[in-house]
This record gives C-alpha cells, sequence and structure tokens, in this order.
C-alpha cells in the first residue's frame, strides 16, 4: 500500500475500530473485542472472513456492519484498504483454506466442548473470555475449515490456546461439526437438513398468487421484501449462484444451488418457468455473480429475474433466517 492509502486506514482504524479492538490492536478494550494482531487469525482470516465480518458486523454482538450499503461508514474501496492495512500491520501471508465441509461426530464434539471450550466461550456459545462462538451469523458466514484452523492453530496474541496437541484428529473433527451444528441457532434440538431441490419443485408455493414488491433500479430485491414475500408464501424460484459448498453451508430455504459457473447455461434456463414467474437470484458477494446469472437470464428472454441487493452476507447480517444443507452432517445428530 502506498503512504496516503495507508493513512487513510490508519485512520479508519482509530477512528471505528481502536474504542474496541485496542488503539495498537491489541484487543479487549472493550466489548470483549478480540486482538486483531493474530497471525493465525489473519493467515486463515484473510480476506473473506475478516472482510465479511467488518462489512456486515456480527449480529447479536456488539460488533456492527461498516458497509455503507447497510448504513455503515464505509464503502468497498475503503473496506478493502483497511483490512489489507490490518494485514499488512501483521506481516503474514494468507492461506487458501478449503471449501469443503469438514466430516466429524457432532456428538463426540459437544462433549468435546462442554469439557475444553465452554469455559471461555460460554455454554451455549454466548462468549464469556472467548468470543462469542454460538453466533449464528458467524457460523453460517464461516468455512468449516476456518473454524478448524482456530482450533488447531489457537488464536497468538488472545488466551485461545492450540489445542493440535491436546485433542486427537476425531476430537478437532468432532468439534468443527458440532459447531456448524449450531448455525441455525444453538438451542435448535435437531437441524432441519436439506438436499438441493429437484428440477420438478424448483418453483416455489406453485398454486400461489405472484409476489408483490418494487425493483431497486430495475433489478435488484431488498432483503426485507424477499422475506416478506417466503413468509407470504407467493409463488417464485429462488437461485443461490454460489459454488455449492457455500450452498451446504448455508443457504436461503428453498433455494436452488446453480454456480455461477455453470457451464450449459442452456440448459439450466429450461428447467426454469418461463410463464413469468418471478426468479430471485443471490449471492455472496453481495452481488456480482447473481448479476452475472441475472444477465444470462434476460440475455434469453427472462423478464421478471431479481437479484437480492444485500447478497447472502446482507440477508444473514440482518437477521433474516437460512438453513443447511444435507452433506455437511456425519455422525450423530443432537
Amino acid at each position: 500500500m502506498g503512504e496516503e492509502e495507508t493513512a487513510a486506514a490508519a485512520a479508519d482504524y482509530q477512528k471505528y475500530c481502536s474504542l474496541c479492538h485496542g488503539a495498537d490492536r491489541e484487543g479487549y478494550a472493550n466489548d470483549e473485542a478480540p486482538s486483531l494482531r493474530s497471525e493465525s487469525l489473519m493467515r486463515s482470516g484473510y480476506p473473506t472472513h475478516i472482510l465479511h465480518a467488518v462489512a456486515y458486523g456480527r449480529r447479536g454482538t456488539p460488533m456492527g456492519g461498516y458497509f455503507d450499503e447497510i448504513g455503515g461508514p464505509l464503502n468497498r474501496a475503503d473496506l478493502y484498504r483497511l483490512i489489507r492495512w490490518l494485514k499488512e500491520q501483521v506481516g503474514v501471508d494468507f492461506i487458501d483454506l478449503p471449501l469443503e465441509p469438514v466430516s466429524g461426530d457432532v456428538e463426540l464434539g459437544r462433549e468435546v466442548y462442554e469439557i475444553h471450550c465452554a469455559v471461555c466461550h460460554g455454554d451455549n456459545g454466548e462468549g464469556d473470555v472467548g468470543p462469542a462462538i454460538g453466533n449464528p451469523a458467524m457460523l453460517a458466514l464461516t468455512t468449516d475449515a476456518f473454524l478448524k484452523y482456530a482450533i488447531e492453530h489457537g488464536r497468538d496474541g488472545t488466551q485461545m490456546p492450540s489445542f493440535s496437541d491436546t485433542l486427537t484428529v476425531d476430537e478437532i473433527n468432532g468439534v468443527t461439526a458440532f459447531l456448524r451444528s449450531r448455525s441455525s441457532g444453538w438451542a435448535v434440538e435437531k437441524p432441519i437438513l436439506r438436499s438441493p431441490p429437484p428440477v420438478d419443485e424448483y418453483v416455489l408455493n406453485p398454486n400461489s398468487p405472484p409476489p408483490e414488491f418494487e425493483l431497486k433500479d430495475g433489478a435488484y430485491i431488498l432483503s426485507e421484501d424477499l422475506d416478506r414475500i417466503l413468509r407470504e408464501e407467493r409463488r417464485l424460484v429462488l437461485l443461490d449462484t454460489r459454488v455449492p459448498s457455500m450452498w451446504q453451508m448455508a443457504n436461503i430455504e428453498g433455494s436452488v444451488p446453480i454456480p455461477y459457473y455453470t457451464g450449459n447455461f442452456d440448459g439450466v434456463a429450461k428447467d426454469l418457468p418461463r410463464d413469468g414467474t418471478w426468479i430471485v437470484i443471490y449471492c455472496e458477494c453481495p452481488r456480482a455473480a447473481a448479476e452475472s446469472v441475472n444477465f444470462k437470464l434476460r440475455e434469453r428472454g427472462f423478464k421478471n429475474t431479481a437479484v437480492l441487493w444485500e447478497g447472502i452476507q446482507g440477508w444473514v447480517a440482518l437477521g433474516y433466517p437460512v438453513s443447511v444443507g444435507e452433506s455437511l452432517w456425519s455422525g450423530s445428530l443432537p
């Protein structure tokens, strides 16, 4: 980063972050905000996890969202500049963690959590000495590999130790799977597991009337409108355009995983209704992949299409519900 960018990012940090994370990123100045000096955090969390946490916050915790699209003070360029600065201050290279789910015994993980983790993170993941890892927004938007890396390597600069020499591989995988099982809320007795819908179930509520909402800028639907439409059980198709492993982690219930990079898009289009049914499309970042799919659909004559303005990151940050895919689960369920 150049001198001007560095100075601007440092100023943003002091203005928006230092109150809780400390003037020198040492952490725990207020509201149990963690240290941002941790090499482990920067290696495993940069750029995606850290960016999402800053942009959309952690609903249910004191960490708010700073992205201007949800009412914060920072635009996209500001956010990227800030997280680049944070990484440069630590001075480490990030690692590219896999997206594949971690397979583990959930019941074993629950037992290990109660013995080794609850003392710092709380019986229900509510946070105490350690952060609130039972936060559904955090769990819905972080990969299994990110969670597992923290368990294995700890968080230097914090009280979170490495458990690589304390727990077995099966125990670490079990804790990871247990935490994932809490993505829909810590008190859930048994997660509702869903496989991708078959073609004949792409249309949600096929016998219901169409949704009523106003398009933003001729192309977008707001999360509050989509949530209302889903609760009203209106007729529509919901497409998740992310890599399917992300759909497995957390998705908007009823969505069809059709990744943006699908090669035979004409084949995909043949499976979608051409009778005027609304097709709502979402992705992660928050709109790029969804916009590319929307363009392809409109290019092929689909008129009633809309992109979710906030993406699933914003959807979760605003408190709207998600469900989980079937392939994440193995072993016994709580």
